[in-house]
C-alpha cells in the first residue's frame, strides 16, 4: 500500500527540534500550520494547545528513530505501535477530483483523520505513514543523523541500505572531521616513531662512545 509517503511528517516534526543545540522551532500556532504544510484543513484547526501536544509526540517519536539507529528493532516497533493505538487513523480510497487523459478519477489511497485537534490528526498521519515506511523497508531504513553535533531523524531511501547522515553537508563535515583525525594520528604516530629512532640512536652513540673510551 503505497503510503509509506506519510513518513516524511513524522521526520519534519522530529527535526523541529536540534536537541544538541538547543534549538527549537515548534514554538508558535505559526510554527504548527507551516509543519502542516498543504494540508490547509489541518493549519486551519491549530491551536496554542496543538504546540506542547506536538512537542510531546515530538519526544515518541525521536526515541522511534534513535531506537532503529541503534538497532533495537522490537523497542522501535514498540514505541511506534503504541503512538498508533493512541492516534488511529483509517486508510480510504480518495480522488480528490483529479482525472486522467481518459476522465476517469485518478483513484488512490489517502490516510483520512477524524480528530478533534491538529496534533491528533497530524500524529495519526504521521505514525501510520512511519508504520508503512517501516514494514514495507525495513527497521533500519530509520535513522539519526551521525555527524556530530546533528542528531536529526532521516528516512534511508539509499539502494544499498547505506546512509548514516540527514544530508550531504552532514556527510561531508563528517568526513573532513575523519580525515583530519586520521591525519592526526598519523602525525602523532610518525613523531613517536621519530622520537623512539632518536632515543636508539641517542644510546648507540653512547655506547660507542663508552667502547672508544675504553
Amino acid at each position: 500500500m503505497e503510503l509509506n509517503y506519510y513518513s516524511d511528517m513524522a521526520v519534519r516534526l522530529v527535526n523541529t527540534e536540534e536537541p544538541e543545540r538547543g534549538e527549537d522551532t515548534l514554538t508558535s500556532v505559526e510554527s504548527v500550520r507551516e509543519l502542516c504544510g498543504a494540508n490547509q484543513q489541518m493549519a486551519r484547526r491549530a491551536t496554542e494547545s496543538d504546540v506542547p501536544r506536538l512537542r510531546g509526540v515530538r519526544t515518541r517519536l525521536r526515541a522511534v528513530f534513535s531506537a532503529a539507529s541503534e538497532g533495537e528493532e522490537t523497542r522501535a516497533v514498540d514505541l511506534l505501535n503504541s503512538l498508533l493505538m493512541e492516534f488511529p487513523t483509517s486508510p480510504q480510497i480518495s480522488g480528490h477530483g483529479d482525472l486522467d487523459q481518459d476522465g476517469r478519477p485518478r483513484w488512490h489511497m489517502h490516510l483520512a483523520e477524524h480528530p478533534v485537534t491538529t496534533a491528533a490528526g497530524y500524529t495519526a498521519t504521521a505514525c501510520m505513514g512511519l508504520a508503512f515506511h517501516l514494514t514495507d523497508l525495513g527497521v533500519e531504513r530509520l535513522g539519526i543523523c551521525q555527524a556530530t553535533p546533528c542528531r536529526m531523524a532521516y528516512l534511508d531511501t539509499s539502494t544499498n541500505r547505506s546512509r548514516r547522515y540527514c544530508s550531504d553537508r552532514c556527510a561531508t563535515r563528517a568526513n573532513v572531521a575523519a580525515y583530519r583525525a586520521r591525519k592526526r594520528r598519523e602525525s602523532e604516530e610518525e613523531r613517536s616513531g621519530r622520537t623512539a629512532t632518536s632515543g636508539r640512536t641517542a644510546e648507540t652513540a653512547q655506547r660507542t662512545t663508552g667502547q672508544k673510551e675504553r
